[in-house]
């Protein structure tokens, strides 16, 4: 079969940024640890006004084709994953692909477009698609264009606020990648969930000690469904790093634990641990769920003290972390950036990953986990030095917490508040206004 895989990624995120432990904690009367340590946050990227799903997304696929050296005529499917949508009809892939023909000879009157919903999973799910589509035999040779964008935006003085963020990943899926080749075997979790829901509503109603449940009960469906397809069980040694979804790290270090707790099992680094903390108990040997359960708790509590364990995470799962920390949550984004935080850790460090395999674990609300591995690819190392998200974050406007609010309520579909912007756009995409039909309109700003 050929291979298969994401051949170049690129990023745009928000222009503004939202300092949470010196701007947001202050206001809020917090410590601000409870940002830093307790969420492992730094700051929030945010929407300037001229900015939205549409711009961001369409700022990422341009520069993203700019490298690469394709025309619209190299595209033949382009797939949008968002929970930001603005249009219960007209996909957001439509706009985008308008942006980018304002700028290129030619047009994608023959690519599929399409729009993918199952909240932050959705674009692994598209990831998926592009993939099928391309082993099936039915691309023509051509490649497809995979876009993640989304405002995670939550109303003003709710738990989610902190967490907030803005941006767009553009990844080009085509035969012969040079970033990743995706495997064939995915494990999925899934259930009908109420945690996170947007009922014909703009910012989220969340559950958040449910969802936290939900999500660690998910991805250990997962994790056991790719298992049951494997000659072996998972091991931890098996994969160079472990990219979760991240709605903000703190998330990921409770996932991190569990997913570390279930692949030691009957392996010799539990036989190691063992000697310190003792073997993993096995629920076959209490007499009820609820002691069994207790047990687990205690194992885990002493398991993340442990060096064996310190030493994975440290390596396996903190570099995917790096951006995540800066820019809040990205909702379909975000374990796309977790993967591309640890590359780009991994090039920063001169390690040789060629051929090595990651463990991608992505998350959607609602509830649905997909747990699929990656090998890395001979072209990794140039294609994500070329990113420029650090040149990006660097560049965004520092808002103080007044310029804050009010750039939160021009956002707010329910506002009709007029903010003017922060930042010069220069080479790229901006919302212009409205068109006749209430449509929004965008033009190509030199």
């Amino acid at each position: 079969m050929t291979s298969v895989g994401i051949d170049a990624v690129e990023v745009w995120t928000g222009k503004l940024k939202l300092d949470l432990p010196n701007t947001f904690a202050p206001q809020k009367g917090d410590d601000p640890e409870k940002y830093t340590k307790g969420l492992g946050l730094e700051a929030s990227s945010f929407p300037d006004t001229y900015e939205d799903i549409v711009t961001m997304g369409a700022n990422a696929a341009k520069r993203l084709m700019d490298r690469k050296g394709l025309t619209p005529a190299d595209i033949g499917r382009i797939d949008v994953a968002t929970e930001s949508a603005f249009d219960n009809s007209k996909p957001v892939s439509t706009y985008v692909a308008g942006c980018l023909e304002q700028v290129y000879d030619g047009d994608f009157h023959h690519a599929n477009k399409g729009e993918r919903k199952f909240a932050c999973v959705a674009g692994t799910q598209s990831i998926d698609d592009a993939y099928n589509w391309i082993a099936a035999g039915r691309n023509r040779g051509l490649a497809a264009l995979v876009i993640a964008t989304d405002t995670a935006l939550y109303a003003r003085d709710s738990s989610g606020e902190a967490t907030q963020g803005a941006g767009a990943v553009a990844m080009l899926i085509d035969e012969d990648p040079n970033l990743v080749e995706l495997s064939h075997e995915q494990g999925y979790g899934s259930a009908d969930e109420t945690d996170f829901l947007k009922p014909q509503q703009q910012f989220p109603s969340v559950d958040g000690k449910r969802s936290m449940q939900v999500y660690l009960a998910r991805m250990r469906e997962a994790v056991e469904d790719l298992e049951a397809q494997l000659d072996e069980p998972l091991h931890p040694e098996d994969f160079v790093y472990v990219p979760f979804h991240t709605p903000f790290p703190g998330m990921v270090r409770k996932a991190g634990l569990l997913g570390y707790r279930h692949i030691l099992r009957d392996t010799d680094i539990e036989d190691e641990v063992a000697e310190e903390i003792g073997r993993q108990p096995r629920e076959e040997s209490f007499d009820d769920r609820e002691s069994y359960e207790e047990a687990i708790q205690s194992y885990m509590d002493e398991l993340k003290r442990t060096e064996q364990y310190r030493s994975w995470y440290d390596a396996t799962i903190e570099p995917t972390l790096n951006i995540s920390r800066q820019v809040g949550n990205w909702y379909t984004g975000s374990v796309h950036i977790a993967r591309a935080s640890a590359l780009q850790a991994a090039a920063e460090a001169g390690r040789a990953l060629t051929g090595e395999r990651m463990l991608v674990a992505s998350y959607g609300s609602g509830a649905q986990a997909e747990v699929h591995a990656e090998t890395v690819c001979d072209g990794w190392r140039e294609e994500i030095g070329a990113l420029t998200i650090d040149e990006q974050l660097q560049r965004r406007y520092d808002l103080s917490f007044e310029e804050y609010e009010r750039v939160h309520d021009a956002h707010n579909h329910d506002l009709d508040t007029e903010v003017e912007e922060f930042t010069q756009p220069s080479g790229e995409f901006v919302h212009a206004g409205w068109g006749r039909m209430n449509e929004r309109k965008y033009e190509y700003v030199e």
